[in-house]
């Protein structure tokens, strides 16, 4: 199949869509423990989606599954694990820091390791250096992480800015020093997620040989690697149950069970997206799928700082500060279109 770039990125920007909104239905479950909605999500995010999705699209799932070698899904598995504890401190970010700066500074730091890590590990990035198209290509990552860190630079205004109770009128468990510590982990883990693919390889193309459309391949990927990151967040998330013995949530018929499950599947649904598109966009990317990694952090920020413009984050803040958010924005814009267009010029 012909790379299509262009295609690529539309694929990546609905992903980055579905990731910057699957927190919103979580804002609305009542009287449920953060533990407690984050895995019922997590459950059909990890486990349903990923499962259903690839039986109805990949002819031979199973054999897929039965003709990949042992080291190829342990290591899907392992990066899938340890992204899972990303995901995992990922969440905990959103609590004490919101959308916008939450997302900023998490996604910022995988955005550079899951970028640049995978092409330095596989020997290529003195190539991207010695041709045109691989220059621009990682003139358009140097660009997305620019506009990551202006977004950042926003959101510590913000901070500064805004009182205490103007944070924890949006925010109701806002705190920037604990906050800060769990997005930087929450990004350097979370960009396990880019070498899920890169450990896949062998998934993917027995997906290819079996009659799985080309656009789809990785689809079985994304079952072995989500599993692993269901098995860390079904861990922890037990652990808290237990501890902070809310057990009870899940069978309390005082709360608005059914709304609540409902809200939580609808999170998790959407969250899984995000991959879906994802992994659809990287079959497009053609020689520098590398490059989707910094695509996708950039419209999750994106996408994520519109909807906490919408969402009255901003609310209070100073218009320099405003027009610095938005600087921050139109960066990214420009860094996926550079990015997008190294991509065209490598095809």
């Amino acid at each position: 199949m012909q790379a299509n770039p262009m295609l690529g990125v539309l694929l990546h920007a609905i992903g980055g869509l579905a990731a910057a909104s699957f927190y919103l239905p979580y804002k609305r479950i009542q009287q449920w423990s953060w533990e407690s909605y984050w895995i019922v999500g997590g459950f059909f995010s990890w486990i349903i989606a990923p499962i259903v999705g690839a039986l109805i699209i990949c002819p031979d799932f199973w054999g897929i599954i039965q003709n990949t070698p042992g080291n190829a899904l342990f290591w899907t598995y392992l990066f899938g694990l340890l992204w899972g504890i990303g995901g995992l401190t990922f969440g905990l970010s959103m609590r004490f820091l919101g959308l916008s700066l939450g997302y900023a500074i998490a996604l910022g730091f995988s955005a550079g390791v899951g970028t640049i890590i995978p092409p330095i590990f596989f020997g290529e990035f003195i190539e991207l250096l010695s041709n045109i198209s691989g220059q621009v290509t990682l003139l358009g990552v140097a660009i997305s992480l620019g506009g990551i860190a202006v977004c950042g630079l926003a959101g510590m205004r913000k901070e500064g800015e805004l009182t205490a109770e103007e944070k924890t009128a949006s925010i109701k468990e806002f705190s920037l020093i604990k906050g800060l510590w769990v997005a930087i982990f929450a990004g350097v883990m979370s960009a396990c997620m880019a070498f899920v693919f890169a450990a896949g390889k062998p998934i993917q193309e027995n997906a290819l040989a079996l009659g799985t459309p080309e656009i789809f391949t990785n689809l079985p990927v994304l079952v072995v690697g989500l599993l692993g990151g269901f098995t860390t967040n079904f861990v922890w998330c037990m652990y808290l149950n237990f501890k902070n013995q809310t057990f009870k949530n899940y069978t309390n018929a005082e709360t608005p069970l059914l709304m609540n499950y409902a809200l939580a599947a609808a999170a998790g649904i959407i969250w899984y997206f995000q991959f879906f598109f994802y992994s659809m966009g990287t079959t497009q990317m053609g020689r520098y799928e590398f490059s989707s990694w910094s695509i996708h952090m950039s419209f999750i920020i994106v996408f994520s700082n519109i909807w906490a413009l919408l969402l009255h984050e901003w609310k209070g803040t100073s218009s320099r500060t405003i027009m610095l958010v938005v600087s921050g924005i139109m960066l990214l814009i420009l860094s996926i279109v550079t990015v997008g267009y190294g991509n065209f010029l490598a095809d």
